[in-house]
């Protein structure tokens, strides 16, 4: 598996509402499209509403290049730096849990 842990942070309320309406776009089309896309939320951060935090699961690093390939997700990319003020990424080395590990 592989994963992923993204922080944005938006530049004001309005810009958070349009990313918000960015993500949910693209949120449906990963459902629809992606079945090695094993896990992919979208989270709010108590206290701190210009932040969202993405958590990203992936059968594994093909499964990911897939999700990275796809026309939706390039759209998203592109368009989401309009509305944000900084961004971290974290890739995941899955260790252990309960879930999707099967």
């Amino acid at each position: 598996m592989f994963g992923l842990m993204v922080r944005f942070t938006c530049k004001d309320e309005e810009a958070a509402a349009r990313f918000d309406e960015l993500v949910s776009r693209t949120g449906e089309q990963i459902k629809a499209n992606e079945p090695g896309t094993l896990i992919y939320t979208v989270h709010r951060v108590e206290g701190r509403p210009l932040e969202r935090i993405f958590y990203e699961l992936y059968a594994d690093r093909d499964a990911f290049e897939v999700h990275e390939s796809q026309g939706y997700v390039m759209e998203f990319l592109a368009a989401r730096e309009e509305y944000l003020a900084s961004t971290q990424v974290d890739r995941l080395d899955f260790m252990s849990g309960k879930g999707v590990t099967g």
